[in-house]
């Protein structure tokens, strides 16, 4: 049959062989063909006329998803299958409880010529802050108030001014400078008002790659901005342009100029994070990082109690050893103590220039930030024990811990 099939539909050079074909196509395949489909017809329509039949093959069926006249409502499947309501009345619901708790910032810095030290001229800045308490107290980035710059032809002083302003609010309160931190990029300042709604922390220990966030802040001067996004990665160490490392939060949401000091939140609404930094380059987009909110705590309650962050420390400067400088100057490899400062814990526990501290506390060390991880893991007064190789020799020195000035 198969065979002599093809030989028809091949030889169709002619209207009489072209009608013949028809006649022989038509008989040998059309007819079998419909009637197949007529008789598949009768056993699904019995199946699906038959209840039982017809739900054990698809299911029960939501009948509100038919019409009357029993064709689909696309309508409803589409709204059940790919709907994105929840996801835009979530992300409504967070800007609604996190934009009267971020504040746009406003710095003005005095900027000296190198040259002329007579001429003046004053820059602004601006960045966000979030609200950590209903009196006035705004946690923000050291980076925003502070700035150390300096070129060739001039240098930025001290901040001047310092303005806020509120969500919804065009008054321009001015604030105080209450504390800084250099070494985590945060700062507290405040301003003269009552009743502010403070933002709600999260636990940022309890994050996920993945899950939905929002930054909220004041991109490029405009307040209230809010952009979302996910949480792209947990515990990044991230160095900036001083040299300075960080562990921070990763996200994709967009983070622009401004938006240093905000506020990145989950899906409850909850600040999880201190917006910082993001990377820019040809290339690059997307790679935004926060403080984890988890870690500013302890820092902005001293910054509000002390003015200042006290940590404990040793009294030495080193530099790090790697196998090569250690090879060339006949050493072992760890940190090297280039001095020590006097009357300091180092001195008092006979830490001395030229040793070379291997481990802390039982752990092996080979840079300051692993020294300094533990040693800041401690409070003032604790006391660590630093393994020393000192002319080819270790030995075990206990020291304890005083107060950074």
């Amino acid at each position: 049959m198969d065979n002599n099939d093809n030989k028809q539909f091949t030889v169709v050079t002619t209207e009489k062989k072209k009608d013949k074909a028809h006649y022989n196509f038509g008989k040998s395949v059309l007819i079998p063909f419909f009637s197949g489909i007529i008789g598949a017809g009768i056993v699904v329509g019995t199946c699906f006329g038959v209840p039982t039949i017809k739900n054990k093959i698809i299911g029960e069926t939501n009948n509100s998803s038919l019409k009357s006249d029993n064709t689909i409502n696309m309508d409803t499947i589409n709204t059940n299958l790919i709907s994105l309501s929840d996801f835009s009345e979530t992300g409504v619901s967070v800007a609604n409880k996190v934009r009267p708790s971020i504040v746009g910032i406003k710095v003005e810095f005095s900027v000296n010529s190198i040259f002329y030290r007579n001429q003046s001229a004053t820059a602004v800045a601006e960045g966000s802050g979030v609200i950590i308490s209903s009196d006035g107290y705004i946690l923000t980035n050291n980076h925003v108030i502070s700035s150390s710059s300096s070129t060739s032809y001039y240098e930025v002083g001290k901040a001047t001014k310092i303005s806020v302003y509120l969500y919804g609010d065009e008054t321009e309160y001015e604030a105080q400078i209450i504390g800084t931190d250099d070494q985590t990029d945060l700062a507290v300042i405040k301003i003269d008002k009552t009743d502010l709604q403070a933002a709600e922390l999260g636990d940022s220990d309890t994050v996920q790659v993945g899950e939905f966030c929002m930054a909220v802040g004041n991109p490029l001067g405009m307040q209230s901005s809010v952009s979302s996004g996910i949480i792209s990665a947990l515990n990044r160490k991230v160095t900036d342009s001083e040299g300075k490392t960080y562990t921070l939060i990763q996200t994709d949401t967009a983070i622009n100029s401004g938006n240093s000091g905000g506020a990145l939140v989950n899906s409850k609404g909850q600040v999880i994070g201190i917006n910082t930094l993001k990377i820019l380059g040809d290339g690059v987009e997307g790679m935004g990082f926060a403080i984890p909110i988890n870690s500013t705590k302890n820092i902005y309650e001293q910054l509000i109690q002390y003015n200042k962050v006290k940590r404990p420390y040793i009294g030495i400067t080193a530099i790090e050893v790697d196998e090569e400088t250690a090879k060339l100057n006949d050493i072992v490899v760890g940190i090297y103590v280039r001095s020590v400062e006097d009357f300091s814990p180092a001195q008092k526990a006979d830490l001395r220039i030229g040793d070379v501290i291997i481990g802390v506390d039982g752990k092996e060390v080979k840079t300051m930030d692993e020294l300094n991880e533990i040693k800041n893991s401690k409070n003032i007064g604790d006391t660590i024990t630093l393994k020393v190789n000192r002319d080819g020799t270790e030995k075990d020195i206990t020291v304890t811990l005083g107060e950074e000035k």
